[in-house]
């Protein structure tokens, strides 16, 4: 492990990349380069197909200026200062869902496997074979794991590195449990829950205490990942604010967040601070909003949005969940589908536009959100401060890297059923903060408008190395994406959830 004083030159380089080329993948595995670069190992084929992605990896490397003296030949190993051989390196990508449920584009939901295979090039090459290099996420808990396996093709990535190096590289599903959706009954019932292994290395609690963004929150009706509110409650009560994290992420000295460029309905947007909801095994202690509208504290709804029958079917969802889902019972699952079915075949048809409405609102999906920015803002402290303990330090414990995939990404209705956005981009750079900053105004946000953000700039527990956010500075392929922090310019202007419509987007200038 390095000291505090080289992870903080580290931490302060405030560069991000931005390399626009083609709006789509190579869908062939393993996913090989479409040309013989001089650093790509001729143990691997060729493509013979265009591959926008590891084309667009390969360009942000070289525009932050990464091993700039051997770009060109053989020997360019352009993670050589991020990875030391010996490491063990995470690749955390955005694994949320193995379908999209409305029938999109998969791509515009999760990380493509395209650029997880280039980003595992440059990472092997750094470790010299001499390390670990370990896939690891935790989905939803409604995503089929081996679905998404099957539609990714991302086992071939690891195929290939067996084959060819003898070096395996796990792929980890970090969930102690998933359950699949059967027919329109969308609800987690406790019979559709499957046990699986886990984390093979563990999990730690990590209690930020009065160092979290909750300490200075009074109301704790809380609401979480999962339908029993008192687990959620308990962790975030009497001083403690504790997190379930993953050991397999605490173990790395470097951790390369691969996201998915998208916009957020809790927190504005989908990028690196946001996909560490991933790193947590346990999602019920991720406070995700509290009940109800901001005249009685809460933030499930905006202000004065339920009336009338919104109102009605709001306390009868809530009283059902509590009362009969929340304590994981089959019993109490099969009364709940006894109450359920009589509304969806008769009553629900009748309501469509109200509980259309709801559906897009509830849950804390639109800006006054006040509870999700800090679970983000915790998780951030976490990925970078807890050592391999899972106790909190003052001096960073592990590197950072952050490699965005934003060739296709997501607007509207994001993160989970959203529409596609062919931008063509790939977003880089070692501080996670400052990459995020670059890439939410890359879509044409204004990053002050995220909370989390603001937290986290000048937080005074943990230091984020991003207290002057003007020095952000990006270089591009594209003369137009260089500087884009000083520009009124709104880039490639994403369409942002409706809840968030109207209050993210870049303010320009009157000309």
């Amino acid at each position: 492990m390095e000291t505090m004083k080289d992870l903080s030159q580290y931490f302060s380089n405030l560069s991000a990349a931005i390399y626009q080329g083609k709006t789509e993948y190579l869908g062939v595995p393993p996913y090989d380069a479409s040309e013989r670069y001089p650093e790509y190992d001729t143990n691997f084929g060729i493509s013979g197909t265009h591959n926008p992605a590891y084309e667009g990896v390969r360009g942000v490397l070289y525009l932050l200026g990464l091993d700039e003296t051997h770009y060109g030949t053989p020997e360019w190993n352009p993670l050589k200062d991020v990875i030391t051989p010996g490491d063990t390196v995470v690749i955390k990508p955005n694994f949320v869902l193995s379908d999209h449920y409305k029938g999109g584009n998969l791509f515009s939901i999760i990380t493509h496997p395209s650029v997880i295979r280039a980003v595992v090039d440059y990472a092997y090459k750094a470790l010299g074979g001499d390390g670990r290099i370990i896939i690891a996420d935790t989905p939803q808990m409604d995503c089929d794991f081996q679905e998404l396996l099957e539609r990714t093709h991302l086992l071939s990535i690891s195929d290939l590195y067996r084959r060819k190096f003898g070096f395996e590289i796990p792929i980890r599903d970090l969930r102690n449990f998933w359950f699949k959706y059967k027919d329109e009954n969308y609800v987690a019932s406790q019979e559709n829950r499957k046990k699986l292994p886990g984390d093979p290395e563990g999990s730690v609690v990590v209690d930020l205490g009065q160092r979290s963004a909750f300490a200075a929150v009074q109301n704790t009706n809380f609401y979480g990942a999962d339908y029993n509110r008192d687990e959620t409650i308990t962790h975030h009560m009497n001083g403690r604010h504790e997190y379930m994290v993953s050991n397999t992420i605490l173990s790395a000295d470097v951790l390369i967040s691969v996201p998915k460029l998208k916009v957020h309905k809790k927190v504005g947007v989908t990028l690196n601070a946001k996909g560490l909801v991933g790193t947590i095994t346990n999602k019920n202690y991720l406070v995700h909003y509290t009940l109800g509208t901001p005249e009685k504290g809460g933030d499930q709804f905006p202000a004065n949005f339920l009336k009338g029958k919104a109102k009605l079917i709001v306390k009868t969802q809530r009283f059902l969940y509590d009362a009969l889902l929340a304590k994981q019972s089959r019993f109490g699952s099969k009364l709940f589908r006894l109450a359920y079915e009589p509304y969806r075949k008769f009553l629900k048809p009748f309501l469509k536009r109200t509980t259309e409405e709801l559906v897009l609102f509830d849950g804390g999906n639109w800006h006054g959100n006040d509870s999700a920015w800090r679970m983000v803002s915790d998780l951030m402290k976490v990925s970078v401060y807890a050592d391999k303990r899972g106790v909190l330090q003052q001096s960073p414990q592990r590197k950072v890297f952050s490699v965005i995939d934003g060739i296709v990404g997501g607007e509207g209705n994001g993160p989970l059923f959203p529409d596609e956005r062919r931008a063509g981009v790939v977003i880089s750079g070692y501080n996670h903060l400052g990459v995020d900053i670059a890439a939410a105004r890359l879509m044409g946000f204004d990053w002050q408008k995220l909370p989390w953000v603001m937290d986290l700039l000048h937080n005074k527990h943990f230091n984020f190395f991003t207290s002057e956010p003007e020095n952000i500075r990006t270089v591009s392929n594209r003369n137009e994406l260089t500087d884009i922090m000083h520009s009124d310019n709104s880039f490639l202007s994403f369409v942002p959830h409706p809840g968030w419509v109207g209050h993210i987007e870049i303010k320009l200038r009157p000309k």
